[in-house]
C-alpha cells in the first residue's frame, strides 16, 4: 500500500533515553524532545501497543502499576490513552525515568466525540499535553463528563440505587468518572451480576439510566489533537455497532475532518475484520495504528496481545519521523 501524504508538522513525545543512553538526570532535564528520524526508533521489530488507560480514567492500574504490566509483557513501546485527560503521562513518564524502565511512552489521549447519535472515540497520539487547545478541550469534556454523572445519577436513584453516584466518584477517585465507574458501583451494590449487565440494564445506550452526553465533534477533536502536534486515530471502528454502509460513512467522515489512522488490529479481531479495516486505510489514504485498549487484565484482551499490523499496513508512527 502506497503510503499517504504525511503531514509536515513535526509531533512531539517524551523519548525515555534515559534508559537507552543510561542518563541519570533529573526528570526536569527530560522534558518533551522534538522527534527526528535519526532519533525516532525503527518499531519494526518491537512490541507496540498504542491504546492503554489507567485509573486517571476507566482504567483499573494506577500509572506506575500499568508501566510495570507493560514491562512484564515485554512491550516497548507504549501509549497512554486515558479518556479526556492527560493526568497520567508526567506520572509515568516520572516513574519511567526514577525505575530506569525500558519502555518508549507515547503521550496519548482519548477523545469522545458525538456523531448521529454516536459516541465515537478519537485516540490522539504524539500529543503535546500541554498545547492550550487541548487544555482548553479537556475542561470542556470534564464539565460534560461530570454533567452526565449527576443526571445518570439522578436516574438511577430513580430506579431505586440510592448513593450510586457518591459511589462512582468515590471509584473514580480523582480521575476522570466515566459509565464503568456507575458500573462497577452498581455491582458493588449487588444491583448486577458483572459489570456488562450494567450497560445492558441500566445505563447503556437506550437504557432508563441512559444519558446522552453533548461530546465535541469529530472535527473539533481531529483539530484540536493536530494543534497539539499529535496524529489522529479513529479508535476501534468495528466497536460501534455500525452496519456497513455507517460505517463507511463515519470514516469518509474522519478522513474528510483530516484524520490520520484507523485502529486496523485490536486483540479481538478476526482476518476478515482487520482485513477490511486495511481495505479502508488504502481506499482513504489513512495510516494504521494498533492497541490493546486495555483497562484491566483479562484473559481475552491484554497489553500487546495478538497486535501485529499487516505487512501492506503503512503503520501511524511513520508520521513522527
Amino acid at each position: 500500500m502506497p503510503p499517504p501524504k504525511k503531514r509536515n508538522s513535526l509531533c512531539c513525545v517524551y523519548h525515555c533515553l534515559c534508559y537507552q543512553r543510561k542518563i541519570k538526570s533529573p526528570i526536569e532535564d527530560l522534558k518533551i524532545i522534538h522527534l527526528s528520524t535519526l532519533s525516532m526508533n525503527d518499531f519494526s521489530n518491537q512490541r507496540i501497543d498504542l491504546h492503554s488507560h489507567t485509573n486517571c480514567s476507566d482504567g483499573a492500574l494506577t500509572p506506575q502499576e500499568l508501566i510495570n504490566r507493560a514491562s512484564n509483557m515485554q512491550i516497548d513501546v507504549l501509549a497512554i490513552t486515558d479518556h479526556d485527560t492527560v493526568a497520567a503521562l508526567d506520572i509515568a513518564e516520572r516513574y519511567i525515568v526514577e525505575q530506569n524502565v525500558p519502555i518508549q511512552l507515547i503521550r496519548g489521549i482519548e477523545i469522545s466525540t458525538a456523531w448521529h447519535g454516536f459516541e465515537i472515540h478519537v485516540v490522539g497520539l504524539n500529543i503535546d499535553p500541554n498545547t492550550l487547545a487541548l487544555r482548553t478541550l479537556i475542561d470542556s469534556q470534564q464539565q460534560t463528563r461530570e454533567q452526565r454523572a449527576i443526571q445518570m445519577g439522578e436516574k438511577l436513584t430513580k430506579c431505586g440505587f440510592d448513593g450510586i453516584y457518591q459511589q462512582a466518584k468515590k471509584l473514580a477517585s480523582k480521575g476522570t468518572i466515566t459509565r464503568a465507574h456507575f458500573a462497577k458501583a452498581l455491582l458493588q451494590q449487588g444491583h448486577v451480576n458483572n459489570l456488562q449487565a450494567a450497560f445492558d440494564k441500566y445505563i447503556g445506550k437506550g437504557q432508563r439510566a441512559f444519558v446522552r452526553a453533548n461530546w465535541c465533534s469529530i472535527e473539533q477533536a481531529v483539530d484540536t489533537i493536530h494543534q497539539a502536534g499529535g496524529s489522529a486515530v479513529l479508535a476501534h471502528p468495528i466497536r460501534y455497532d455500525l452496519s456497513g454502509k455507517w460505517l463507511r460513512r463515519l470514516i469518509v467522515n474522519f478522513a474528510a475532518a483530516g484524520g490520520d489512522a484507523l485502529e486496523v488490529v485490536l486483540p479481538q479481531m478476526h482476518n476478515e475484520q482487520r482485513k477490511l479495516m486495511l481495505n479502508y486505510c488504502t481506499e482513504y489514504s489513512l495510516y494504521a495504528s494498533l492497541g490493546s485498549d486495555f483497562h484491566y487484565p483479562s484473559r481475552w484482551s491484554d497489553l500487546g496481545k495478538n497486535l501485529q499490523l499487516p505487512e501492506q499496513a503503512t503503520p501511524v508512527w511513520q508520521l513522527w519521523q
